[in-house]
């Protein structure tokens, strides 16, 4: 456990003692704050001097990473007034603004660094029981008001609430009598273990158990082998997989040695990766890589350098780092000409702050391949001056080096893009270009327009027949274009899109077009069969209206229904199309990177509006029976408060496939509630369905506050009892809560 750890470790003790840090949130925001670990060993604790009662604390759980000296923004803002070695930033998981702090010496300084590095390292190597045993002492340490270490009936009620569990009193006192063994009115650290066992008993889990165990206490493999060929839908691998599971997840060596399991054991296997909705196996990279560019979906952010929204937020290099540590692949830089020659990257004409292209560059090649190694597309929003664009094609050449694509692979034309296998480690500037990439370009000499993709009012369409494409090119508006950047542009030439009748007729592999949401969504519509036959040859790029001022996002799906592979989201804005986002791209190693199904990929011609017309179509039926959650979060942080869950089953892909459906809600219990409710879907393209898990806390006078939510892709689904382990709003874990479902996927045998 963390906190006997943190007793004999001399950083840990001193870190407990507490010290006066400097919190720094700019160059004249620095106040002193007292920080000390609790005793836990879990909790930082940090409050003013001037605060009263009040305080702030996070757990070490959420903490992604410890950066040492100037390596933030803020402290480099600082760094003539705070040398290196007094200073240190605490990376958090998810959407949390990142903590600058600066120690009086050098010495206390590596002393929290190292303290927390320890601690992260400490949590991230625990199992399951140790992370279930540092959970139970947490709440003891919660409840235990008094700090004897014992915890009377009156402790146990207010803990009781505090986990969200509104128990009968009379049942509640039948367990505390049961565990207090030694009957002295107070549990002790075991006897508190005991009751909490007790409280979490599964019988939703003791019911599948009888229901394959034939004496009641154990499954012997042959059960277990029929449980998961049953339930689990595991087919021929089902033996194999049972002893594997035996040797894996049993945990008395005698119940082992006879290959049998527990019900210990079986529970265990039933909240591990293995027993979760989404296949451990297709989390992995599993992909065929070797497929051409436009034939993958590419995680994509818009706006990438804001934190905040469009007409006052931060511009910052951190946005960069944390949109490309949730495995972004198509970053989008916005240039404006800066003072002294310099660009800067910001939302023009608006109140947001300014950050140097130069920072902006090279945090992406510190950042650009920690997560996933297939390329990086930098989408670049050009308002800059002749002069300064050849800064930034320096500035590119210099700081990206190698890594920056400067000409075709092999030196060969494409007559298909090259695949993200290609590409690895690679950066792809997209931006306008001279000419092509052809030698014998005709108009080697033709500038395009200077507005930027974003920019640009859509051309009306021309009909193929009158307009070729040389006469359509001369007919863009001349303005002043740097050759040294028009060169690093290979493989993503932005051009206007002139209709698919054209882009058929005469349009490049590399040439691409940016779509506002509005335009996109209206050719989805009218003429998505097209539009996705387009995306089988080139890439296209999404994004948001520039009336989101609130930096909020439109729903991807429907972009992706007719194959767009770039569909560009505000990152920093948490919800549901950040959580289909997150869904879609769990998959496949996180790499930023999803094969599209092969009816996408082909000259089949698939139309979202009409699925059932493609071949080889087959729905299917989807039954969900949501049984029960476990340990669900509080909404409201107030004593005794509980919450009221309802769980909302959403299926999101082509028009057909939407569809909603929700239980009824549980009065005052969020540690155990069940619900035994069971909704049937019919999928029509389940390659493209993504399947979201909602919890909310019923409110009958206002909107139902969320709790939390699980989003999978439908192929990525395991059937059968399964626990859904739910995620924050900003998509990071909230720890053991789950939910258990039996998820059941069949073939329709007629038409629906």
């Amino acid at each position: 456990q963390t906190s006997k750890f943190a007793q004999s470790d001399e950083d840990l003790q001193v870190m407990k003692a507490g010290a006066m840090l400097r919190k720094v949130k700019s160059r004249s925001w620095k106040k002193q704050r007292h920080f000390r670990l609790q005793e836990d060993g879990q909790t930082i604790w940090y409050k003013s001097r001037w605060a009263g009662t009040g305080h702030s604390t996070f757990s070490v759980a959420d903490v992604d990473v410890v950066r040492e000296g100037h390596q933030s923004e803020i402290l480099l803002s600082i760094a003539d007034e705070f040398p290196a070695d007094l200073c240190f930033t605490l990376v958090f998981r998810g959407r949390r603004s990142n903590l600058d702090l600066v120690a009086d010496s050098p010495s206390e300084a590596q002393v929290w660094i190292r303290g927390v590095r320890k601690l992260i390292q400490n949590t991230e190597s625990m199992n399951d029981k140790e992370r279930l045993d540092q959970w139970i002492w947490d709440w003891f340490q919660k409840a235990d008001k008094n700090k004897d270490g014992r915890m009377n009936f009156k402790e146990v009620r207010t803990l009781l609430k505090m986990m969200n569990v509104d128990m009968n009193e009379e049942y509640a006192l039948r367990l505390f009598t049961m565990a207090d063994e030694s009957e002295t009115g107070c549990l002790e650290n075991e006897e508190f273990v005991q009751f909490y066992k007790m409280l979490t008993e599964r019988e939703d889990v003791w019911r599948v158990f009888q229901d394959y165990s034939r004496d009641g206490q154990i499954l012997t493999l042959a059960e277990l082998e029929d449980f998961l060929k049953q339930e689990q839908q595991e087919g021929e691998r089902s033996l194999e997989h049972a002893q594997e599971l035996i040797d894996r997840y049993e945990p008395s060596e005698n119940t082992k040695k006879h290959g049998a399991m527990s019900i210990d054991g079986f529970q265990m296997y039933l909240v591990s990766p293995e027993g979760a909705v989404l296949d451990p196996q297709l989390l992995a990279l599993h992909q065929d890589m070797s497929q051409p560019l436009s034939h993958y979906f590419i995680c994509s952010s818009h706006n990438t350098y804001l934190m905040d929204d469009q007409l006052r937020g931060q511009s910052s290099q951190e946005a960069y780092v944390q949109a490309l540590k949730r495995g972004c692949r198509c970053v989008e830089v916005d240039c404006w000409d800066g003072p002294n020659g310099e660009p800067v990257v910001y939302h023009g004409h608006t109140f947001t702050s300014k950050i140097l292209f130069r920072d902006v560059i090279t945090t992406l090649a510190e950042y650009a391949f920690k997560v996933s190694e297939f390329p990086v597309i930098l989408s670049l929003e050009n308002h800059c001056s002749i002069e300064q664009q050849k800064v930034m094609a320096q500035l590119l050449d210099t700081i990206l080096g190698d890594t920056l694509l400067r000409a075709p692979l092999d030196r060969l034309v494409p007559q298909e893009l090259p695949s993200p296998q290609d590409l690895k480690g690679k950066v792809l500037l997209k931006a306008k270009k001279i000419g092509g990439l052809e030698e014998s370009e005709t108009l080697t000499d033709e500038i395009p327009d200077e507005v930027s993709d974003e920019d640009e009012a859509e051309p009306k369409s021309p009909s193929a027949e009158n307009l070729s494409a040389d006469a359509l090119r001369l007919n863009d508006k001349k303005s002043k274009f740097s050759r040294e950047l028009s060169d690093l542009v290979v493989y993503c030439k932005s051009v206007h899109f002139h209709g698919f009748e054209y882009s058929h007729l005469h349009s490049k592999c590399y040439e691409m077009s940016s779509f506002s949401e509005s335009k996109a969504r209206k050719l989805a519509k009218d003429t998505g069969a097209e539009f996705v036959r387009h995306n089988s040859r080139q890439l296209s790029r999404v994004y948001p209206s520039g009336m989101r001022t609130d930096s909020s996002n439109y729903n991807p799906q429907e972009l992706w229904n007719v194959g767009c592979q770039i569909v560009a989201l505000n990152f920093q804005t948490a919800g549901l199309e950040m959580d289909l986002n997150d869904g879609l791209f769990s998959q496949n190693g996180c790499c930023g990177y999803v094969l599209k199904p092969d009816f996408m990929r082909n000259d089949d011609s698939f139309d979202p509006e009409r699925p059932q017309d493609r071949n080889g179509y087959t729905s299917l039926r989807l039954s969900i029976q949501v049984i029960s959650g476990q340990q669900l979060p509080k909404v409201n942080q107030k004593e005794g408060s509980i919450v009221d869950p309802l769980v909302r089953v959403e299926i999101y892909g082509v028009f057909q496939d939407q569809a909603k459906q929700e239980t009824s809600y549980i009065d005052n219990n969020g540690f155990n509630p069940l619900w035994n409710e069971t909704f049937h879907f019919i999928v029509h393209v389940p390659e493209l369905a993504l399947v979201r898990f909602v919890v909310e806390d019923y409110d009958k006078a206002s909107r139902n506050d969320f709790m939390g939510q699980f989003t999978v892709p439908f192929t990525c689904i395991q059937p059968g009892y399964r626990h859904i382990h739910l995620l924050s709003k900003d998509g990071t874990a909230i720890p053991l809560s789950s939910l258990f479902v039996n998820i059941k996927i069949s073939e329709l045998t007629t038409e629906v």
